[in-house]
């Protein structure tokens, strides 16, 4: 995840709910700290090895904790050390070039008083997850823990956002299933990507249940009882996340298959068709054939055995066309 670019850096300090101060340096974070009563959030956006060196001798992080973060493409998941908890999330969102899921890794060191959020990369907007902050400040005096929520918050609320998304995607394709129409390449592979991205999202949202789950034990001293009720919220969006993945994944499946069995069916009526087609034709083949011997027959070279055979290949070829008709092969 990290890089050695300049890491962008986002500093805050809470105390009794209430903002004191904003942008200051990493190196203040301990000063911040003396105080029993405050409360300190920081965000990096991909940091380099050094700096998460530097963050972790400043709070104390354990170096598997700090390893896991240098090491991207982390399974959700919460890790419990003796000083503090580890989480890592995903941010998702549709990738605008390719139709495919993006997804932004978020790790997340819980301490007593302090929140640091190290981001993969600027694709999550921290700004939504520092305004709803600011929207409910009420709050606020709950410390790391209201902090966490809003932003396991807005995770989850992009996370459920993208499976609606994924819903109306399905439903057109429902729709579009049973027209006259047949479905093409383009439409193929739309199906092909949504099934994907619903695979990678339910393999980002399922864990979350047991990383919400988990911070909602008493032990850990997280959650405090004002705030279990926010939790459960964002546990309930977490499970109809995975549940409503499972559903249309299964669904997706099933259009699939309806659809194999629509192009068996139409090419059963192709060759139906064709193979009326191949019989009315073999009728007057078969009358002209046998007047086109080189033998007499009744009604040769006069007119009553031209009359004879068109007639006869005519009533031929209207009944067999009445018949398949009849039997719906035409």
């Amino acid at each position: 995840m990290p890089n050695d670019t300049p890491v962008a850096c986002r500093t805050r300090a809470y105390r009794d709910g209430v903002v004191i101060a904003e942008g200051f340096p990493i190196a203040d974070v301990s000063d911040h700290l003396a105080d029993p009563a405050c409360t300190v959030w920081f965000d990096l956006c991909s940091p380099s090895p050094a700096e998460l060196a530097a963050i972790s001798e400043e709070l104390g992080l354990h170096e598997l904790a700090v390893e896991d973060v240098l090491h991207d493409r982390q399974r959700p998941k919460l890790d419990v050390y003796d000083s503090h908890l580890f989480l890592a999330v995903y941010a998702v969102a549709p990738d605008p070039d390719g139709g495919l899921l993006d997804s932004t890794e978020i790790d997340i060191f819980v301490t007593r008083q302090a929140l640091v959020t190290v981001r993969e990369n600027d694709r999550f907007d921290i700004d939504a997850v520092v305004k709803s902050w600011d929207t409910n400040h009420n709050l606020a005096r709950y410390g790391v823990g209201w902090l966490l929520h809003g932003l396991l918050d807005a995770v989850v609320d992009g996370q459920f956002e993208l499976i609606q998304a994924f819903d109306g995607q399905v439903e057109e394709m429902e729709e579009r299933l049973f027209d006259d129409k047949p479905l093409g390449r383009e439409w193929q592979q739309q199906a092909f990507a949504l099934r994907k991205n619903l695979v990678d999202l339910r393999r980002l949202a399922l864990p979350m249940r047991e990383v919400v789950n988990s911070l909602l034990r008493r032990d850990l001293h997280v959650v405090e009882p004002p705030l279990v009720p926010y939790y459960q919220d964002v546990y309930d969006h977490v499970l109809r996340v995975s549940e409503w993945a499972d559903s249309l994944r299964d669904l997706l499946g099933n259009i699939r298959e309806t659809h194999l069995t629509q192009q068996g069916y139409r090419l059963n009526t192709v060759m139906k068709r064709v193979s009326s087609i191949a019989a009315i034709i073999a009728v007057p083949t078969m009358v002209f054939g046998f007047y086109g011997q080189n033998v007499p027959y009744p009604g040769s070279q006069q007119p009553i055995g031209f009359w004879t055979s068109t007639v006869l290949t005519v009533v031929a070829c209207t009944g067999l066309y009445w018949l398949f008709r009849k039997k719906d092969w035409l």
